[in-house]
């Protein structure tokens, strides 16, 4: 096996501290990259989209379900027998939704097949996230995924809707957690510390954080 150096404690201390200089570089990079995204500008979406929900056809307001951001990843739909791995491991690796929701934000899936296809696959995985169907509509094809997979984010105000980011491919791979998700968004994390726009919703780091069932003010919904 053709593995590292041994080495001895001081040279690799010495070694660890050069290697994390580079990381806190990269991390303050990511930082000012994910305030450059806050301030992109954002495009209207007036045309009405047709989803297909396990309580039947919803539009694009109502999967924002009274919050003020959406998260919308399309997974690719090659039919029963034919899943995306890819997409599954994506799924997976998503957190306890009740934190993004305490900022605001809901996330859904969304894939062109058919919802009786859609439904037992997600009960056979365990998944609770929200599913849709777009079969029959222009969502994917107007958000850049067609019939392929990627992660559209969406603005609320009123009943006015925004599309503020989108990104595919290797963009979805070091996604998964409620932080990187929340960074993606026009409000991001809402905490002191961000560089953002003026007006942003802001709280105190680390105190808004609860377990996912300690949640006690969920967000009012807002029309």
């Amino acid at each position: 096996m053709n593995s590292p150096e041994v080495v001895a404690e001081p040279d690799w201390q010495r070694a660890r501290q050069a290697l994390l200089v580079k990381e806190k570089e990269l991390t303050r990079a990511l930082d000012g990259l994910a305030a450059e995204r806050r301030r992109l500008p954002m495009v209207r979406v007036d045309k009405e989209y047709a989803f297909d929900g396990p309580d039947g056809p919803a539009s694009l307001l109502d999967l924002f379900a009274g919050r003020r951001q959406l998260i919308v990843y399309t997974y690719m739909w090659h039919g029963t027998g034919d899943y995306c791995s890819g997409c599954a491991m994506f799924t997976d690796n998503v957190g306890h939704l009740a934190h993004l929701h305490a900022r605001d934000t809901s996330l859904v899936l969304a894939s062109n097949g058919p919802l009786a296809e859609i439904l037992p696959f997600k009960e056979r995985m365990g998944w609770t996230i929200p599913w849709y169907s777009t079969v029959g509509g222009d969502f994917n094809a107007d958000m850049g995924v067609a019939d392929g997979f990627g992660l559209n984010v969406f603005l609320r105000d009123g009943a006015e809707m925004f599309r503020t980011y989108s990104t595919t491919r290797r963009g979805v791979e070091r996604l998964g957690s409620g932080w990187t998700f929340l960074d993606l968004t026009p409000f991001g994390r809402q905490e002191t510390w961000e560089d953002s726009p003026a007006g942003t919703p802001r709280t105190e780091p680390y105190r808004w954080w609860r377990l996912h069932d300690e949640y006690d003010h969920p967000t009012p919904a807002r029309r």
